[in-house]
Formats: structure tokens, C-alpha cells, sequence
């Protein structure tokens, strides 16, 4: 059984003041408050919004 690969990403700054869309963003990835974090599949919608919010977020390949 193949081990998929996987993200640990971590709110590091507050959404305050950042655009509706960016705040959605981060909301769908599973972070709400500052050092929260989540581990997420390792694909190509979840690079996409991590990238988008890439000022907001630290990420780590597990």
C-alpha cells in the first residue's frame, strides 16, 4: 500500500483585513485562529489555495 504524501499547513497571520475570498480560503482549509493547523492531502486543489493564501500560511511536507 502506497503512502500518500501529505501537508501540515499553519496559519501564521491573521486574515484580518485580508479580501473575502482570501478569508474563504483559509476558512476551507480548516484554519481559524493564529498557529492553528490541519494536514491535508498532497494534491493539486490544495497547492492551489495553499498558494493563493501563501502570505497567511507556513507549510510542511509530511
Amino acid at each position: 500500500m502506497a503512502k500518500t504524501k501529505q501537508l501540515k499547513v499553519t496559519l501564521i497571520r491573521s486574515t484580518i483585513g485580508q479580501k473575502p475570498d482570501k478569508v474563504a480560503t483559509v476558512r476551507s482549509l480548516g484554519l481559524k485562529k493564529i498557529s492553528s493547523s490541519n494536514v491535508l492531502p498532497d494534491d493539486a486543489c490544495i497547492r492551489g489555495m495553499v498558494a493563493s493564501v501563501s502570505h497567511l500560511v507556513k507549510v510542511e511536507e509530511i
